[in-house]
């Protein structure tokens, strides 16, 4: 596993350096990045982090066709933000999400940290979904569902992963930085 696991947190970084500089090939080595990661948490008990990549799978799919465009004269999918509000309701839902993730796994299931492992999938299905919409405000979910993600994976002994996941911590200062720069440049354009 750990050849497996490496071979995925590599992936995993390449992938959103490269999300990071809005490049679409963070597409195709996410898609490398969470298939196998999905395979090693199958094996760790982290049922929730293994549902969530295959999730990650299809987001991958669509956000590679979705930032593509469907032809060569199409404007590039620019950077953009969510209202007050919007974030509001989609934390609610984050949250709420969580107990319910976390219990019925708790309840229904051997899988270690129910409720941490619930809160990083739920938040990372909005994360995802936030991702692939070019919200600027993806970087912040990214960095509060890291942080958690790193205890978890540390005290699982996935010292890559939680390694990953620090690197992951710093392209999320870096990734919002540079989207809100190309967004700024794209509203006085």
């Amino acid at each position: 596993m750990i050849l497996i696991q490496a071979i995925a947190a590599l992936t995993g970084l390449i992938s959103v350096y490269l999300v990071t500089r809005q490049n679409i090939w963070c597409w195709p080595t996410g898609l490398i990045s969470v298939s196998l990661a999905a395979i090693v948490f199958y094996d760790s008990f982290l049922y929730s982090d293994m549902i969530l990549h295959v999730y990650y799978f299809g987001m991958n799919i669509y956000g590679w066709i979705h930032w593509s465009g469907k032809r060569s004269e199409e404007i590039i999918l620019p950077v953009s933000r969510m209202s007050w509000l919007h974030n509001v309701k989609w934390i609610v839902i984050s949250a709420v999400g969580t107990v319910i993730w976390g219990w019925t796994m708790s309840t229904n299931t051997n899988a270690a940290f129910p409720f941490g492992d619930a809160f990083t999938t739920v938040a990372s299905l909005v994360g995802m979904w936030f991702m692939a919409q070019k919200r600027l405000e993806n970087w912040i979910y990214w960095f509060v569902i890291d942080v958690v993600a790193i205890v978890i994976y540390a005290l699982k002994g996935l010292y890559l992963f939680s390694g990953q996941y620090f690197i992951f911590l710093i392209l999320c200062v870096v990734g919002y930085r540079d989207w809100r720069k190309s967004m700024m440049e794209a509203e006085v354009a």
